[in-house]
């Protein structure tokens, strides 16, 4: 986990491919540019990151602001990270 969300600083746009210890489905490329993918590399390093590095490597705090209302996780994970950072909550209020 993170110390905090300032600390994701991943890309936010073009190609991005993850290393096989975060994503080895065999389709490990994501264009950020498209929202499923987006949101599929996000649940996926959220899911599998084994390190803080990995997160601060891989998220950037805001597209994780924007994708948090939407993003399919395992409720102890959200809820894990939600008490680490209730912006997400208020996000997710935000966007309801």
């Amino acid at each position: 986990m993170p110390e905090t969300l300032a600390a994701l600083k991943g890309p936010t746009t073009g190609v991005v491919k993850l290393p096989h210890h975060l994503d080895w489905s065999g389709h490990a490329e994501y264009d950020l540019s498209r929202p499923a993918r987006l949101a599929s590399m996000y649940r996926t390093v959220l899911n599998e990151a084994s390190s803080t590095a990995d997160l601060n490597t891989w998220l950037d705090a805001g597209l994780l602001r924007k994708l948090w209302p939407t993003l399919w996780l395992p409720p102890q994970l959200r809820r894990r990270w939600e008490e680490a950072f209730p912006a997400l909550v208020e996000t997710s209020r935000d966007a309801a």
